[in-house]
């Protein structure tokens, strides 16, 4: 089932983005490339001198110099890939932060259109209506009953009442714990109470 599933959809702009950053990892690497060839014609300089071949040593470091000028091109050229990569990745955030504020955009006037005034003034006076209609209800209700209806009416009120209040649980009253202290009988006294208490056996 896994070969189903969807690839993430390559667009134009993260293929752009990739051929940037690819241009720019080339460059990096030319770059160490030019630093080796300089450290070299640096060391055959040395040599040459040590030799005491001037004019070699000369051209040495005059094709040093030529390579530290292509290195300082790749640095310009470095820096601005650099700079267009980010320029276009920020852009293309931006994109997706305005796309996501015109879907809000329109999701709030969807929900305008649902909620006009008309339609909120119309929930209004409907709910209106049915408080006035329960209201006339409740008096008709009121004006028809006779005196005996509506004490009837009471006492049942009342009656329901104490059955609910009946149903809720009474705390039950317990008896209060002692607040002296006990004092335990010393055992030399117990055993003398004890000699007292016994009956003489006869002979």
């Amino acid at each position: 089932m896994g070969g189903n599933q969807s690839l993430p959809k390559i667009t134009p702009q993260d293929r752009a983005i990739l051929d940037l950053k690819l241009q720019r990892d080339k460059l990096r690497q030319y770059q160490k490339k030019i630093q080796v060839v300089l450290d070299r014609e640096h060391a055959i300089a040395k040599a040459h001198l040590a030799a005491g071949q001037k004019d070699r040593a000369i051209i040495a470091l005059r094709r040093r110099k030529y390579q530290q000028s292509l290195l300082l091109k790749t640095d310009g050229q470095l820096e601005h890939l650099e700079q267009l990569v980010s320029t276009i990745e920020f852009s293309l955030v931006e994109v997706s932060v305005l796309h996501g504020l015109k879907q809000g955009n329109e999701v709030l006037r969807e929900i305008h259109k649902e909620m006009n005034l008309e339609a909120v003034e119309k929930l209004l006076e409907e709910t209106s209506e049915a408080r006035e209609y329960q209201k006339e209800i409740g008096e008709m209700l009121s004006n028809n009953l006779t005196l005996d209806e509506e004490d009837a009416v009471q006492a049942e009120l009342r009656e329901l009442q104490a059955q609910q209040e009946s149903q809720i649980p009474q705390a039950i009253d317990m008896p209060d714990a002692p607040t002296t202290e006990l004092i335990a009988k010393e055992p030399a006294a117990e055993a003398e109470s004890a000699e007292r208490t016994k009956v003489p056996v006869a002979a």
